[in-house]
């Protein structure tokens, strides 16, 4: 289809509309080059030209009201051109504003305004009026009516200009490529059937030729194997038999030379049709990818306009524009890296008094970066403003009751920000209409989880604020990380992949009848995909156990699974709608040899894993073993709050060939003795929740416990405490202030013997 037949397709007013979005985004950022450099060549010609574009194509749809305008501002950048004109701020306010307006006019019918009725032949008027006041000398730029300012397109105060209505329209900066427009329909079958492609042809049937040919030896070859059957004996046509061993030798010969040419010719094949159709899901791959500033030109004008507004100077850097986007996701980061530039000019960046006071220029430095990072698309939006006060947001969470003071006394700052993502959570006391409603970092977090992405934040108090976007290069391919679970391939994608790891049975830990491991000095609880995927599925022998983290920051989860089977590259494919939304499943893909394999989704399998653990439904990993991974060797819990005595006793008893696990309270202690055996109690008596007294009480009331020897190590030391003790049921009664080592391991010994370790 030729060039003028896709035009054809289009009324002259959307042509006009599509090249009126295309010279609007070359005026915006000229002229926002121009407010820093006035005299600046380069922008004022860009300028010009797009100002004279404009006024002939509005010209050519008979649209007077844009040629009158687009008129007057040519006049205003030749002028500049020639030396007339130095552009002040207020008269590149003007000129935005006309750009604006004429984006306004340039809408289709019920778009813009009714340029035939009084409103909009004054606002017209008045727009007019201040262009051609800016080329008389020592006039200031005329203001339209306070009514008409408040109709004005782009006030600065309001949300970000919407994106574009069609957002593969020519980039300014490659006017000479030829741009190809086709329906999302058409490009989704186009990836899908591409997709289908590189798995099928694996399966080729270029050579079934050669494959006949090599059929028909074999039946000559049977044929001669029956003659010789039928004469298996026959001395008196010994020649004859001779002959056909000969035939035979020679046909088989031939097969196993046709055979292995056809396998190497296959195996070319093979190669230049995968390379062949990997070249095709490329290209239409790169149909569906934009450069990154083709969804963020807008940002630079936003973030000059409502700086203003807000009483700031503030400027907006953007890094890799050149960066390939996927046009979805593109499209989809619009409002969350709005929210986060609105965030940055209003929370962020200070006055610029106050900047000058700190040392910093008065003028605020908005960054904003696109560029590919392991198989990734990062995205970070920074700012050099005051950054986050970590302490007055660790005060905020505690007045909301988010969390209790002591607990939050002891989060770390990473921690600490995730509560900013919580809904409805706020810094700002009052309401404007920039910020303080609650609304925006929550609108952030779940519009990029849409895309299977993840948001991060880093601050550092007088320097400045970072959120980093994690996405995925496109929506159609993920990178995954391919895991067994009941003998069945299922895709994690790499996005929610914190790490892959094995662990030993020694690293994993009961705590409050929960399994936990520890981490990078963090304890990650532990769940077993089978739970999930296969409840009724044994996980397979072995000692170790592989698991994924996934989930992010507080959220983190270890997933255990059966085994990892590698990374892979897969082409998402949509479930039947019939089906509707199955549970802890997103989509599917089909592997290289044509194996399907189901997408996990990781947020759904994150809320089942927390409903598990609130119901207290949670099973552990290879919990059927947990009395016989130990071989022989006794098994105590030591229960204590204290984390210093809790070590110190677990490494002791372990130096003597004991197997310890550890409980932090009573409680933790109560679930553990419920759920694994032990051959004895080690207990503190102050602890939380439940004291050391009523846990021996516990134990010895249970028909299944009351044989279990319990050894009390305490602070107290009064006669009076230990005979609370022993009635209590204890075997033993230690006081913390006068044993030894061996003092100790004396009293195990005396109660269970030795440890039973070879």
């Amino acid at each position: 289809m030729s060039s003028s037949d896709d035009l054809s397709q289009h009324s002259m007013l959307d042509l006009f509309r599509l090249e009126a979005e295309t010279q609007a985004q070359i005026l915006n950022a000229g002229l926002l080059a121009l407010e820093r450099k006035p005299d600046a060549a380069e922008h004022l010609e860009a300028c010009m030209r797009a100002a004279h574009s404009l006024k002939g194509a509005a010209r050519i749809v008979g649209i007077d009201a844009g040629v009158s305008v687009a008129h007057a501002m040519e006049d205003c950048f030749v002028a500049a051109q020639q030396g007339h004109l130095m552009l002040s701020p207020d008269q590149i306010d003007q000129l935005l504003g006309a750009v604006d307006l004429l984006t306004r006019i340039a809408s289709p019918p019920g778009g813009g305004l009714d340029w035939g009725d009084h409103e909009g032949h004054d606002f017209i008027e008045h727009c007019l009026t201040g262009l051609r006041a800016m080329l008389a000398p020592s006039t200031a730029p005329v203001r339209a009516p306070a009514s008409l300012r408040a109709a004005d397109p782009t006030p600065p105060a309001l949300p970000l200009p919407a994106s574009p209505a069609v957002p593969d329209a020519p980039r300014a900066a490659a006017v000479d490529e030829r741009v190809l427009r086709v329906t999302a329909d058409n490009l989704n079958r186009l990836l899908s059937l591409s997709g289908e492609a590189v798995v099928e042809t694996r399966w080729l049937q270029a050579f079934s030729q050669a494959m006949l040919r090599l059929k028909r030896l074999q039946r000559h070859a049977g044929q001669t194997l029956e003659l010789l059957q039928e004469r298996p004996g026959d001395k008196t046509d010994e020649g004859r038999q001779k002959l056909l061993v000969g035939d035979l030798r020679e046909q088989l010969s031939a097969c196993q030379q046709l055979l292995a040419e056809q396998l190497v010719d296959l195996d070319r094949y093979d190669q230049r049709a995968n390379q062949v159709a990997q070249r095709l899901y490329d290209e239409a791959l790169a149909c569906r990818m934009r450069p990154f500033a083709d969804g963020v030109s807008n940002y630079a004008r936003v973030v000059r306009d409502l700086g203003r507004t807000l009483g700031k100077q503030a400027r907006l850097e953007i890094i890799g524009e050149d960066t390939e986007v996927d046009r979805d996701i593109l499209e989809k980061l619009d409002a969350p890296l709005g929210h986060l530039i609105r965030n940055a000019l209003d929370h962020g960046i200070e006055m610029p008094t106050a900047r000058s006071l700190a040392g910093k220029p008065a003028e605020g430095l908005l960054t904003l970066e696109a560029r590919h990072h392991a198989g990734l698309l990062q995205i970070t939006l920074a700012d050099d403003g005051q950054g986050i006060d970590i302490e007055h947001l660790r005060k905020m969470i505690v007045e909301r009751q988010l969390s209790r003071p002591e607990v939050a006394a002891h989060l770390s700052p990473a921690e600490l920000l995730e509560f900013l993502f919580l809904p409805g959570f706020s810094m700002r006391g009052t309401v404007t209409e920039i910020s303080g409603r609650g609304v925006g970092l929550d609108v952030v977090q779940n519009m990029v989880k849409q895309v299977r992405g993840s948001v991060r934040i880093f601050t550092i108090p007088g320097q400045g604020t970072r959120f980093q976007l994690q996405l995925p290069l496109t929506l159609s391919v993920v990178r995954s990380l391919l895991v067994s679970v009941g003998g069945q391939p299922y895709a994690l994608p790499l996005a929610h992949v914190g790490s892959a790891l094995v662990l030993e049975p020694g690293q994993i830990e009961l705590l409050e009848g929960r399994q936990h491991f520890n981490y990078q000095g963090r304890r990650i609880g532990l769940a077993s995909a089978h739970q999930i995927l296969h409840p009724h599925a044994a996980m397979p022998p072995g000692e170790n156990t592989a698991v994924v983290l996934i989930g992010h920051q507080a959220d983190t989860v270890g997933l255990a699974v059966d085994g990892f089977l590698g990374e892979r590259m897969l082409v998402v494919q949509a479930l039947d709608t019939r089906l509707g939304k199955i549970k802890d499943i997103a989509s599917g893909a089909l592997m290289e040899d044509g194996t399907p394999v189901l997408i996990i989704d990781v947020e759904d399998m994150l809320r089942s894993i927390d409903k598990l653990i609130t119901s207290g439904q949670i099973e552990q990993v290879r919990h059927e073993d947990s009395g016989l991974e130990h071989g022989s060797r006794k098994r105590i819990l030591v229960a204590d709050d204290s984390l210093t005595v809790r070590e110190l006793e677990r490494k002791l008893l372990a130096s003597h060939g004991y197997d310890v696990a550890v409980a932090v309270d009573g409680m933790d202690g109560w679930n553990a003795l419920r759920t694994e055996a032990f051959d004895l109690l080690v207990t503190d008596i102050d602890m939380p929740r439940m004291d050391g007294i009523e846990l021996v009480r516990l134990v010895k009331a249970d028909p299944h416990l009351k044989g279990l020897p319990v050894m009390i190590v305490s602070y107290k030391d009064r006669d009076e405490d230990r005979q609370r003790g022993l009635e209590a049921g204890a075997d033993y009664y230690l006081a913390k202030g006068s044993f030894h080592d061996s003092t100790l391991i004396d009293a195990v010994l005396d109660l269970i013997g030795a440890s039973g370790a070879a």
